[in-house]
This record gives C-alpha cells, sequence and structure tokens, in this order.
C-alpha cells in the first residue's frame, strides 16, 4: 500500500485549478482518473456544498444514488472548506462570503489497483467581509477514499 509519487491525487486537483496551461487532462485520461473545473461564490455553505456536488454528478464523477461515494465527496469538500474558511466552515451567518474556484479530481493514487479510488476536491478564490476589496485569498484541500 504505497502512493505512486507520479500520481498524487491532491497535488493534480491544485494544478488542475491553478494553472491554466498544465497539461493535466491528457494525464489524466492516460490513468483513467475523472475530473471537473466550476466556479461558485455564496455567503451560504450550503450553496458551495450543492455547487461542487452538482458539478461531480453532472460529470459522472459520483454516482449519487450510491451512499458511499455521495459520502466521500461531502467529506472531500467539507475538509477542503475548512482550508478556505480556517477551520470555521461558517460563512454567511458570520458575515463572510466566498468567491471561489473548484477542481474535483477522482482516481487511485496508488501503485496497486486494488486499492480503489479516492476523491479529492481543491478550492481557490476569496474569502471575506461581503463589501467588495475586504476579501483576501484562500485555498482548501479536501482527499477521501470512496
Amino acid at each position: 500500500m504505497s502512493l505512486d509519487r507520479n500520481q498524487l491525487i491532491g497535488k493534480t486537483a491544485i494544478l488542475l485549478l491553478l494553472q491554466d496551461n498544465y497539461k493535466i487532462p491528457e494525464s489524466l485520461q492516460k490513468r483513467g482518473w475523472k475530473y471537473c473545473k466550476g466556479k461558485v461564490g455564496s455567503m451560504d455553505t450550503q450553496t458551495v456544498i450543492a455547487a461542487v456536488e452538482t458539478a461531480a454528478k453532472k460529470q459522472k464523477l459520483i454516482q449519487p444514488n450510491l451512499y458511499r461515494e455521495y459520502h466521500a465527496i461531502y467529506h472531500a469538500i467539507i475538509e477542503a472548506l475548512n482550508g478556505v474558511t480556517r477551520g470555521n466552515n461558517l460563512i454567511g451567518t458570520v458575515l463572510r462570503t466566498v468567491g471561489l474556484q473548484f477542481a474535483v479530481v477522482r482516481g487511485n493514487p496508488y501503485k496497486n489497483g486494488e486499492e480503489g479510488d479516492w476523491i479529492a476536491v481543491a478550492f481557490y478564490g476569496t474569502i471575506g467581509a461581503p463589501v467588495k476589496g475586504l476579501e483576501h485569498e484562500s485555498i482548501g484541500l479536501g482527499i477521501n477514499h470512496i
């Protein structure tokens, strides 16, 4: 049970998110990995979660009728939001708003194929008071097994 250092799922999600010219889609296809990207802005944590889950469902990264897959992406999203919000996933209730880009990657980062798939969610964007210009950058990453 060792990670394949040439295919780290969290690093892949972050690079996919941050680098417009990163040649990741080709390498993902070779590995049989799936991915999607999107944007969300809100003062509501539920809206952020729903945006990522919806994108993952539409791109067939998860099967919503399988609880383990829905559960895995939910926990990856919450973990990534923890990074963005510095450990307190409240947004609007404490007068904060986010403007985020996200990337979701699904694949097996292990040398042994029997380890199964994992899912990574990466966020990058801004968080701050709901006043234009009073926000700052933030990033978060969440990884969970399926």
